[in-house]
């Protein structure tokens, strides 16, 4: 289906639609983190559906003091409100460890105590994810003598998905990637689900919580894109309903890098600071997605009507700063 007009006729009942904003307080957000939420703002709110708000603080060495309260200020700032009250991974660990027990029972998972060095130098481990390399399963060939004697030498064990009981195939439409496929057992392997400190790990967390806020569709970077085959595997073995996914092309600074939180000039609260006024960051997102001129200002409530996927380039965007043409479409 081509058109924008025959996408939005299959879409579910509007008031059904949940989209989500979930930053992960690390660092402060920039134009990139931006971008893809009002992306998800749009999205949701042009079929007439709700946006919620999770902050994604599982981690607590790297949650920055006061990045929380920025995260909502800067939200706040953009015209991106949500609705009901924000969610905290940080407070919802016996709802992940009550998803790890029902995985245990099933026969799901297994204990893993293999380092990352040991991963890393498997033969079998063929190349690598945004997680490392593809595990080579080697926990479940080990007997479970050498499990409880390395766990009493070191540390407990993680918990790592066999992607290869049952049905390993994952095949899901992605709003703008299209029909995708995935071996998840070849491709992806046995992946964490829980840490071996106790902390779960973000595939668990993510559809746990999307799962309890009512979340019907989720808009991120494309970089996550072989996190959803992951995440479709834990909802089918969970019994839980997945989301839509859409995954959005990538936002690079002016050197033609990722955009990171730790560059000031993206920053969203150093914009703001600075006196540059919300709808001109608006407008200048708004016209990498196809819906605003060059240089217009406006704030997210204005765009409702003009969201349309057709427009959305399917490639990068490159960072050019207010002074130039704001962002340029990347070549291919």
């Amino acid at each position: 289906m081509d058109s924008h007009a025959n996408k939005q006729s299959t879409l579910p009942n509007p008031q059904s639609v949940v989209g989500r904003l979930a930053p992960t307080p690390s660092g402060a957000l920039h134009l990139g983190n931006a971008r893809t939420f009002l992306i998800a703002w749009l999205s949701a709110r042009s079929q007439g559906g709700r946006v919620v708000l999770r902050m994604d603080d599982l981690d607590a060495p790297r949650v920055k003091p006061g990045y929380v309260e920025q995260a909502m200020a800067d939200l706040r700032w953009l015209g991106l409100e949500w609705d009901g009250e924000p969610m905290f991974q940080s407070r919802r660990g016996d709802a992940y460890r009550a998803a790890l027990e029902t995985l245990r029972a099933a026969g799901r998972v297994y204990p893993c105590v293999c380092s990352r060095r040991e991963v890393a130098a498997a033969a079998r481990a063929p190349h690598e994810g945004e997680e490392g390399p593809v595990y080579p399963g080697t926990c479940r060939r080990r007997p479970r003598k050498e499990h409880s004697a390395q766990k009493r030498a070191d540390q407990p064990p993680s918990w790592r998905f066999a992607t290869d009981t049952g049905e390993s195939r994952v095949e899901f439409e992605d709003a703008l990637h299209g029909r995708c496929v995935f071996d998840a057992a070849r491709q992806l392997g046995d992946f964490i689900v829980f840490r071996n400190d106790g902390i779960a790990a973000y595939q668990l967390a993510t559809i746990v919580d999307d799962h309890a806020q009512g979340v019907t569709e989720v808009v991120r970077g494309d970089d996550l894109l072989t996190s959803a085959p992951r995440q479709l595997l834990l909802y089918r073995a969970l019994g839980l309903t997945p989301p839509r996914f859409m995954h959005v092309p990538l936002v690079l600074d002016a050197a033609g890098q990722r955009m990171a939180k730790r560059r000031d000039s993206t920053r969203l609260a150093a914009l703001r600071e600075a006196g540059v006024p919300a709808a001109q960051v608006i407008g200048a997102l708004a016209a990498s997605c196809g819906w605003a001129a060059p240089g217009e200002q406006l704030m997210p409530a204005e765009l409702i009507g003009r969201f349309d996927l057709a427009k959305l380039p399917r490639r990068p965007v490159r960072w050019d700063g207010f002074a130039n043409s704001g962002f340029v479409t990347c070549n291919p």
